[in-house]
Formats: structure tokens, sequence, C-alpha cells
């Protein structure tokens, strides 16, 4: 089912569409250093191969994962002999991220000198994956998931096309089998093109008179759809990521929403149940202080449960934490803090706060003229506990959201009393 040419290519408008930019190589019968970005099933061997031909260029496949430095070197020969012939050679590196730092430096000299046309695929992000030299020396050319259309577009090439598609007896799918198995490809096209020939075989071992796939034979060939994620790349940041905004942002739908992709990918519960400790304080902090607490009784309840029972408690922790009223006054004062603390060092504490168990140390001044909050009627004490050179910083700044508004109201009264002690002493 792999097209040969650009125009049997299906999806990646963005790229081949007129006057887009791989289009307008093929055109200009130009093709430089390529590394192809995207999911699983999106084309990427697909279009290296049609590029390569379009230029007439030797095409060579190398895979990450069964090759090393000396296949390598065997390849730079090769090139040297194609180039001695007079062809250029591309060379085709699929899954590139699993390349190691030196194993792509021994591409550079050969990209760099046009000895090779790199073309790497990778399901990863490049930026992280692909060391500098190399990724300065390649156009990065992002491909997109299949869209439905797309995908129902190659679904009746496999069972209409005689020659690339079915071969022999005629297939037939029902609409809403049609409509199942793209879902379930989640925009990539090689597990659609899988789950099909699963499928096919069903109807045959059932002897449907004209071979007809049906909706059950596409749930017993599927089993359990498999989204796409991957636990430690990219995929695993977006999604927590939108998770977290969804929750900042006060979107229980949302969260609620991207907590189900996580766990349906495969995520660990405990990473997720973590995350959301974190969120409580961070972005809720005394705004609604129970948040803390709910986030710390949802993980403990997965602990006791297990999947699937305990995924209810975070669910409920999600929409919870999203629907509480916001505050980052915790996270902003502790991070000024560290700040200050990188900036200023070590500095002393003032001696009046300090302890004082010995009589050297009530002599040297330790603890002297500390003033003990019980003994003022309103506990309130006006004494500085901060080093002299952070005297008057103020790092916890509440906001006037939920709980913290009551918060922010004390403070502000505890600091009008302080100021009218001030005024009074000054009268005296």
């Amino acid at each position: 089912m792999r097209p040969q040419t650009i125009d049997n290519f299906v999806g990646q408008e963005h790229l081949l569409a007129p006057g887009k930019i791989l289009r307008q190589l093929l055109q200009n019968n130009y093709l430089p250093s390529l590394l192809l970005w995207g999911p699983p099933g999106t084309g990427k061997t697909t279009l290296a191969r049609i590029l390569a031909q379009s230029t007439g260029a030797r095409f060579i496949f190398f895979s990450a994962v069964l090759g090393g430095v000396k296949e390598i070197r065997q390849i730079v020969e090769e090139a040297q002999k194609n180039t001695e012939a007079g062809h250029k050679t591309i060379l085709f590196v699929d899954e590139i991220h699993r390349f190691n730092k030196s194993q792509q430096d021994a591409f550079l000299p050969h990209v760099e000198n046009g000895l090779l046309t790199l073309i790497g695929a990778t399901t990863e992000n490049p930026s992280f994956h692909v060391v500098a030299p190399l990724l300065s020396r390649c156009r990065v050319i992002t491909l997109n998931p299949l869209k439905p259309w797309d995908l129902h577009t190659i679904l009746s090439r496999a069972l209409d096309d005689s020659q690339q598609g079915v071969e022999g007896e005629q297939y037939t799918i029902t609409e809403e089998a049609a409509k199942y198995i793209v879902a379930m490809a989640d925009g990539d096209a090689r597990r659609l093109l899988n789950n099909l020939e699963i499928s096919m075989s069903l109807a045959e071992t059932k002897q449907h008179e004209q071979l007809s796939i049906t909706l059950p034979d596409i749930k017993e060939a599927l089993q359990r759809n498999t989204l796409r994620y991957d636990n430690d790349g990219e995929e695993h940041y977006n999604l927590i990521s939108a998770l977290h905004k969804s929750l900042r942002d006060s979107d229980p739908d949302g969260a609620i929403y991207w907590l189900g992709r996580m766990l349906q990918a495969g995520e660990e519960p405990l990473y997720i149940a973590r995350r959301l400790i974190r969120f409580a304080s961070e972005d809720i902090g005394n705004a609604e202080p129970q948040a803390l607490t709910v986030a710390l009784n949802a993980r403990e309840s997965y602990q006791i449960l297990g999947s699937p029972e305990g995924e209810l408690s975070l669910a409920q922790a999600v929409t919870y934490l999203a629907t509480a009223p916001k505050s980052n006054a915790t996270y902003a004062g502790y991070n000024k803090v560290i700040d200050d603390i990188k900036r200023t060092g070590s500095l002393p504490v003032p001696m009046h706060i300090r302890n004082a168990p010995t009589k050297l140390m009530k002599k040297l001044g330790y603890g002297k003229n500390y003033k003990y909050a019980h003994n003022d009627e309103n506990a309130i004490i006006d004494q500085e506990h901060l080093p002299d050179e952070l005297k008057g910083t103020q790092y916890y700044k509440p906001t006037n959201r939920g709980y913290e508004s009551i918060i922010k109201e004390r403070l502000t009264k505890w600091r009008q009393i302080l100021a009218n002690r001030h005024r009074k002493s000054e009268k005296q």
C-alpha cells in the first residue's frame, strides 16, 4: 500500500499542497538534509522514498535500532562509489533519535561536504534527541497525525485497489465498521492497515458470503485500542502539561479529559497523583488549604484500591482542584526566597531570635531583647525576623481569592495594629 508518487500520497497537505515546502522542493529538484518528525504511521519513510526517487539519487535505508558506527562507515564507502559514478546518495535513517552522540557526530562531515543527503525520521522531538551540530544542518519537517478522512481514503484504497490493495477476493466493509476502524487507528495509517488485515482474516474464517467486514469483526480483531503515548517522551510531557494547564485555568472538563487520556494510555497513576499534590501547593496554596489534603487522600486511595477502582479517586481530586480558587502566592514567595538566598548567601540569624541554651550564648547576646508573642493580648509582636540585609521584605503576598482573602484581611489587620503601636510610641 506504500504510495510510489507524491500524487498518491495521502495527508500532510501542509507540506505537499501546491506552494508548500516539500512540493516546491520536488518541483525544483532540490533536496537538502531533512529531519522528518511525527507520530508513527504518518508517512515519514514513504515521503523519504518518494523524495529520493524524484531526484534520481541512490537511496540507502538504515535503521538506528540495528546499525552502528561500523555500518555508517560502510555506507560512506558506498556513497563515495556513487559519487564517482555520478550519482547522489540519500541516506534515510529511521528512528535517528536512537543514535547516541558519537553515532550522530559520525554523519556530520559527510553531510557537511555533500557526500550524503541525510533524511532522518523520528517520533521524538529533535530539539532533545538530535545533537545541535547535526540539527543545524537539517531542515526539520513536522508531520501530523492523519485526519479521519485521510484514513478513510487509505481504507478505501486497500479494499478497492487490486494491484496494491486486496488481491483476488473482493471485500466490503460496513459503514459502522469503517468508522470504528478509522477511529481506533488514532491517526496512524500503519495501525489502520494492520487492523484491517486481521479483520479480513476473521471475516474469512467466518465464511461470510461476500467477505463483508462487520463491526463485530473489527472489535474482535482490535480487542483494545492502544493510544499513542510515550511514558518518557514528548507526548508524555504534552499531556501532563495539558492536564496542569486545564487545572490552573479552572476547567474541570479539560482536566478530567486529559487525566483519562493519560490513564488509558498507560501512564503510571501514582505519577499523576504526585503531580496533583504538587499542583495543590503550587497553584492553589492557601486559597483552598483543603486542596492539599484532597490530593494526598487521592494518592492514598489509589494505593489502597489500585486500578481501575482507584482511578476514580484521582478523577475526584482533579475536578476538586480544577474548581478550587487559585493562588500561586506561596509558590511565588518561595521562589523569591530562593533567589534572595542565592544572591545573599548565608546571612546570620538576628541575635534576638537565636536560641540561647547556655550562659555563654546569653553573654554573647543570643536571644537578647526577644519578645514572647503570648505575652501580648493579641499575640502580635513587632520584631524583625529576617536578616538585616533583607529587613522589611515581603515574600508572601496573599490574593483576594478563596480562603487566602481571609489570610490577607488578617495580615492587614495585624499590620494596622503594629502601625498604631508605632504611632503611640513615637508620641510618647
